[in-house]
């Protein structure tokens, strides 16, 4: 991936955080990924962690109107997706093979709420889905300047992401074509 696309990735996110009320804290921990797919139509995640602790983290995530973070789970991590402005799609499946017709069960804004495996979810602002670990996921924003947040307990990228599709690679090579004007993690 370009350094010049990473950079206009994460000061396009910095601009909608900021025009929507987001202040960010005064160094900010930039993250970015292509997932390894080097397809910035389709897959992309800007995220800033705005907490980590030992027992638990926050973030900040931005990306356009179909790009997608690929199907995954944790073993470890819980996590609340949190619409923070316009809206987003989340699929959730309950094993890796993405069979649909069964049911998961998630909460929705604190409700247990029954899901068809494989179906479309829309969450609107304001809104959450807590995702438990083992639970396959994939989400998508689906309104222009879409933010999203994650409040979880701890994270770790390099150990508790498992991606369905064994070509995903969670952080990019980069290739240096600009000067870095976000530094990332």
């Amino acid at each position: 991936m370009k350094r010049s696309l990473i950079n206009q990735m994460c000061q396009e996110a910095k601009d909608v955080f900021e025009k929507h009320g987001w202040t960010l804290p005064p160094v900010p921990k930039w993250d970015f990924s292509d997932f390894g797919k080097n397809d910035l139509d389709n897959y992309a995640l800007v995220l800033v962690n705005l907490a980590e602790e030992k027992e638990y983290c926050e973030k900040l995530m931005y990306a356009r109107c179909g790009q997608y973070t690929p199907c995954h789970c944790h073993k470890f991590k819980k996590e609340d997706i949190i619409c923070r402005h316009g809206k987003f799609l989340v699929r959730v499946w309950d094993c890796p093979e993405k069979t649909n017709g069964k049911t998961v069960v998630l909460n929705i804004n604190g409700k247990p709420t029954e899901l068809v495996s494989g179906a479309d979810v829309i969450i609107p602002a304001g809104s959450r889905i807590t995702l438990t670990k083992g639970i396959y996921h994939e989400f998508t924003p689906v309104e222009p300047e879409t933010i999203i947040g994650e409040v979880s307990t701890a994270n770790d990228d390099v150990n508790d992401n498992f991606f369905t599709d064994p070509e995903i690679g969670r952080f990019p090579e980069v290739e240096e074509d600009e000067p870095v004007k976000f530094k990332l993690l």
